[in-house]
């Protein structure tokens, strides 16, 4: 009768273990500095913000200044600011474990490893621990990872004068890894935009306006700020009597500025260029192209982005160009946004009775691709 007693407790205590081990955790919790309780699941933070689902308000962004207490059983990964990590990196130097913070000092406690007390002033990136260890082994395909923007304007005036006026741009734009704590290994983009019109009235001949441009470019990192690159270009300008300037070219990269906020690279490249004008005249040409390109987000969710670039020929020193974009993008809802912007570009070798200016003012929507 003992032993049958003291079997059946051995199997009771043994069912509590395992109903504690496979109990799933309770929600996380967030308690505001006024006292407010927020239930629901953290999911990330970057920055001065965590990103928090709750089970009523649903995705929400919460400023850490404003959280007094933050409670996690999920386990989690606490990259701190400055670190970058590369496929050289051990894993084991991140902290790594389930996540608390109070008094603006995030704990992580993996036992029987004695817990980590970082500020969170000094935490650049909190992610769950499974998506740390698949950004750093996973090596996207070419088909994955894509972002960018779709950019629509119109005009349409019919009156003693019709004028049609469009314009549109498509800006794509791969980095691999997309994570900003890990180290860049590549980065790919694709551009393209254009701008048609006509304007007719009776007795004189139609004005039209014709410009393209397309480009591509791959960039592979050899450290975290240096990187090499090769590029083709694609221009069309009806308005400077350039049929069609191609340029094919490769260089190296100086990525000066990388924060959570803005971009500046800088580039230098050489680069076979051939142009093709309407009058029939043809030039191939050997020159540099040095670029400077920076992207600056603000609050709000505004977006700058502009760029600079300057094309002088070595063989022919008369037939260089210039070239300076920028956009400006507000949202509006969702990923639908406002845009302005000016394209300016110089060309100093254009046929008799052309300019050698062509500017172009834009406004549009804007509607944001998230990969």
């Amino acid at each position: 009768m003992v032993r049958l007693l003291g079997n059946s407790l051995m199997v009771l205590v043994l069912a509590l273990h395992l109903s504690a081990q496979t109990q799933s955790p309770g929600p996380d919790t967030i308690v505001f500095i006024n006292g407010d309780k927020l239930v629901g699941h953290f999911i990330s933070s970057s920055g001065s913000s965590v990103k928090f689902k709750s089970d009523v308000l649903g995705d929400i962004a919460v400023d850490w200044s404003k959280i007094k207490e933050l409670h996690s059983a999920s386990k989690v990964a606490v990259i701190r600011k400055g670190v970058k990590l590369d496929k050289h990196s051990d894993p084991s130097t991140v902290p790594q474990g389930t996540l608390s913070m109070q008094e603006q000092n995030i704990q992580v406690a993996s036992p029987p490893q004695v817990p980590q007390t970082i500020p969170v002033s000094d935490a650049a990136a909190i992610v769950d621990q499974p998506v740390f260890e698949k950004a750093l082994e996973h090596r996207a395909g070419f088909s994955e990872g894509w972002g960018g923007a779709l950019t629509l304007g119109g005009t349409l005036v019919s009156a003693t004068q019709d004028n049609r006026t469009f314009s549109g741009a498509i800006n794509l734009l791969r980095v691999d890894p997309s994570e900003t704590w890990i180290a860049p290994r590549n980065r790919t983009a694709f551009d393209f935009s254009a701008s048609y019109g006509e304007l007719s009235q009776p007795g004189t001949p139609t004005v039209k306006t014709s410009i393209y441009h397309a480009d591509g470019e791959r960039d592979e990192y050899l450290s975290q700020r240096i990187f090499a690159f090769g590029q083709a270009v694609f221009d069309h300008n009806y308005s400077q009597g350039l049929t069609l300037q191609q340029s094919y070219g490769g260089g190296v990269g100086w990525t000066v500025i990388q924060d959570a906020n803005q971009t500046l690279d800088l580039k230098a490249s050489v680069d076979y260029i051939r142009q093709q004008f309407q009058a029939g005249l043809n030039e191939s040409l050997v020159g540099s192209t040095f670029a400077q390109h920076y992207r600056r987000k603000f609050k709000r969710g505004l977006v700058a982005d502009e760029l600079l670039s300057f094309t002088p020929a070595w063989n022919d020193t008369n037939a260089y160009t210039a070239s300076f974009n920028t956009l400006l993008t507000m949202p509006v809802y969702k990923h639908l946004g406002a845009s302005t912007g000016i394209i300016d570009t110089f060309l100093n070798d254009p046929p008799p009775g052309f300019k050698k200016n062509s500017f172009q003012y834009t406004l549009g929507l804007t509607y944001t691709l998230v990969h």
